[in-house]
């Protein structure tokens, strides 16, 4: 017996400008924002996919005249915009905890599912499929940062998440599995003594206790760190002798300044044999533009003295161009500050890749009153005695992308070599109080009365134990955070005085003059700021119903069956998601084996069945293709297989900017995705372009992700009809006109750039 299913709102129509401005503005949106739960790559806005999934769940107002005669038009239109004033709210960033607007919104999904079970009370699995008191769960197969599952969750339904990946496994798990399970719960960890006591009646609902927690035993853990490391990062004092060379100095004479930043420059040997100098590989001599702050490094050599680097106010010009410093073509080319040989990349590359790469300190960033003070390495140089650092597990080969993981060409081989000592001292310091912390939690929740079944949490505790095992995997995110601005891949940026991280974009790059950060400073990069941020992201959470995540690939799960499903997979080979996030890993893995030893049973992230045309991994680029081809294919018919008959399948598809040109959009990779969707026995019902990339900062420089286009797909039924390509154009030019008005009314603001209707 067929499925009686009411066309859906996203079906006929979507307020496309409120959601995509929406959705551009929450871009700059940071604290409490899930992106800051811990790094992913092209995650989805929480305004469309809130917008998208409640779209996809509620019937179109005019889906009766399907099924009766004398529903008025304008009466199903003015109902329309009504359900369009519910999107307009729901997508602000402040509604996004307004449980006004939420019961709003599930209301009328409950509606609408009581209305379809209606239709369907006589259906064979009516029992089992139509039960008008009971929504069915929600499942992304490709959960990645997880925005869409946590939206579900938000919307009031079961959420269910699965992803190879097992980084991505555990931020889904920190957002939809971890909180609903310790909700309400007070916190347990000894209070600081710079935090206030709160009332007998403070509000523990939703995370907030877990929340606070985190927020506990990170600064106790920055505590431990300085004890055991605060030697390696002394505060610099500032001399009459510094304040001669320095008059801007003299009102800081006697004070100890707090060193916030380190800055390197990766030297190599000049190849002119007559030289045969260590020569610094800097990319520029700034280090602040800043109007009124300007600040320049010189660097000096001299053949009795060597090396050496001074800072002033006075721009140089004897070696040119200071925003080019040294660097003389493309990556690694550089020239000689003695003898002003220009060496050619490959030279550059052989010898790091045979000899490695040298270091040289060059400046240092220090914290003043309302400005950076800008110092020359020699009144700060890193201590003499540095420990061992212990970087087992940190050693496994990092993934021979050549586009994604640049650093490999000039001898950064695995992610131990993607740091400096000291950074590795810091870091596996920060790892192992991880497994202390979580100890220490397991006493401080029994000792506050909570349960102990003395199940973990990767075994279905929710005692003290699996409690301590929460704490210990947000805290390991603290850390994980952490190495992406304590990796000598991070630099300064000089226009605003700041520390770069080093995913400025969707890549390992090579850095040549590095900026490395005091983790213990309070700047980016601590350990407790790190934690804190988390904290925030913990307090707006739901925190409520079901959510389960699991570590599956698409091709052969078995979650989808019966739930609604929306998802975002992988963009052909836009992105190498396994590669990069192999840099968070081993970190991850080094906090966590002993509470997910399942997840982390490999020593990288799994890769050979990962979804993505990487060409590398294949004979070439065509068997890349087919492979991304055959497997998502094989993903998508999983979801035409299992999806819930009663609602349609929404599925994301993201664009780079070389993909849209003025004539059109043009793309090897949404070809081959939109042929795997066919094939696997969908029919499209809508598409909708939406604006859910930004291209700002570094982007602008990269072939960056811009646009997304939402297809809404059924199953397609094998006795549809067909029409003539000519049937199909003379309806298509029916429905053209109106839609294309629809799309475009905004103006200059449209909700979709003319780039995107083709």
């Amino acid at each position: 017996m067929t499925v009686k299913s009411p066309k859906k709102l996203i079906e006929v129509a979507l307020p496309l400008d409120d959601i995509n401005v929406a959705s551009a503005r929450e871009k700059s949106i940071r604290h409490g924002h899930p992106s800051t739960l811990h790094l992913w790559w092209a995650r989805r806005p929480l305004a469309t996919a809130r917008a998208v999934l409640f779209a996809q769940m509620v019937n179109d107002p005019g889906y009766e005249r399907h099924l009766q005669r004398g529903v008025n038009k304008k009466e199903a239109a003015k109902e329309r915009e009504r359900l369009f004033d519910i999107i307009k709210k729901l997508v602000l960033w402040e509604n996004t905890n307004n449980e006004a607007v939420l019961r709003e919104a599930r209301a009328e999904i409950e509606k609408s599912w009581r209305e379809t079970c209606a239709l369907n009370k006589n259906h064979p699995q009516a029992d089992e499929l139509f039960n008008p008191d009971k929504l069915p769960a929600f499942h992304d197969p490709f959960a990645g940062g997880g925005s869409i599952p946590l939206e579900a969750q938000r919307l009031g339904l079961e959420s269910y998440a699965s992803d190879l990946n097992p980084v991505a496994v555990l931020i889904n798990k920190a957002m939809i599995e971890i909180p609903p399970k310790f909700a309400g719960h007070k916190p347990v960890g000894p209070v600081p003594k710079g935090e206030k006591q709160g009332t007998l009646h403070e509000d523990w609902s939703g995370a907030r206790g877990l929340a606070k927690d985190v927020r506990r035993y990170g600064e106790w853990m920055r505590e431990e760190a300085q004890k055991r490391i605060g030697h390696l990062y002394p505060p610099v004092e500032i001399t009459a002798d510094m304040a001669q060379e320095r008059p801007d100095l003299k009102p800081l004479v006697g004070q100890k300044l707090t060193v916030i930043a380190w800055l390197w420059a990766r030297t190599v040997k000049c190849p002119n044999p007559a030289c045969g100098c260590e020569m610094p590989l800097l990319s520029s001599f700034i280090l602040s533009s800043k109007a009124g702050k300007e600040t320049y490094l010189t660097p000096k050599f001299r053949e009795d003295l060597g090396l050496s680097f001074d800072v002033t106010t006075k721009k140089p010009t004897q070696l040119g161009d200071p925003k080019k410093g040294l660097k003389r073509g493309m990556s690694g080319i550089f020239e000689c500050i003695n003898c002003k040989t220009v060496t050619t990349r490959n030279y550059t590359a052989e010898q790091a890749t045979k000899i490695g790469l040298g270091a040289v300190q060059t400046a240092i960033v220090c914290n003043g009153k309302n400005r950076r003070i800008y110092l020359p390495a020699k009144y700060g140089m890193v201590p003499d005695v540095i420990p061992e650092p212990n970087t087992a597990g940190l050693t496994v080969g990092l993934a021979p992308n050549p586009r994604d993981v640049w650093c490999r060409n000039f001898g950064l081989n695995t992610p131990a070599d993607l740091f400096t000592p000291r950074q590795l001292i810091a870091l596996t310091t920060f790892s192992d109080l991880v497994q202390v912390a979580r100890q220490k939690v397991n006493q401080d929740a029994v000792s506050a009365g909570m349960d102990d079944d003395g199940l973990g949490l990767d075994d279905g505790g929710s005692g003290a134990a699996a409690y301590a095992d929460a704490l210990a995997m947000y805290l390991a995110f603290a850390v994980s955070k952490a190495t992406d601005r304590n990796s000598s891949l991070c630099f300064w940026e000089y226009p605003m005085d700041r520390l770069r991280g080093t995913f400025g974009r969707q890549a390992l790059p090579m850095v040549w003059d590095f900026a490395e950060t005091n983790p213990l400073a309070g700047a980016g990069g601590d350990i407790f700021g790190t934690a804190k941020s988390l904290s925030e992201v913990l307090d707006k959470l739901p925190a409520e119903g079901k959510g389960l995540v699991t570590q599956a690939e698409a091709q052969s799960q078995s979650v989808s069956t019966n739930k609604i499903v929306s998802t975002d997979p992988p963009y052909y080979d836009n992105i190498g998601y396994a590669d990069l996030s192999d840099f968070f890993y081993v970190w991850l893995r080094r906090s966590l084996k002993l509470v997910f030893p399942r997840l982390f049973a490999t020593m990288a992230v799994p890769k050979t069945e990962e979804l993505v045309a990487t060409s590398y991994r294949h004979s070439s680029k065509e068997a890349g293709e087919a492979f991304f081809m055959d497997g998502m294919t094989h993903a998508m018919h999983r979801l035409a297989e299992q999806a819930h008959p009663s609602f349609p399948v929404t599925i994301y598809y993201a664009f780079k900017t070389s993909e849209t040109r003025k004539s059109g959009t043009t793309s090897t990779g949404w070809e081959t995705f939109l042929e795997a969707v066919l094939k696997a026995g969908f029919s499209i019902s809508g598409t909708w372009p939406t604006r859910t990339e930004t291209t700002a900062g570094l982007k602008q420089k990269i072939n960056a992700l811009v646009s997304s286009v939402i297809l809404v797909c059924r199953q397609r039924n094998p006795s549809a009809s067909t029409i003539s390509r000519r049937e199909f154009i003379r309806e298509l030019n029916t429905i053209l006109p109106e839609a294309l008005d629809e799309m475009t009314r905004g103006g200059t603001n449209s909700p979709v750039a003319p780039v995107d209707l083709s």
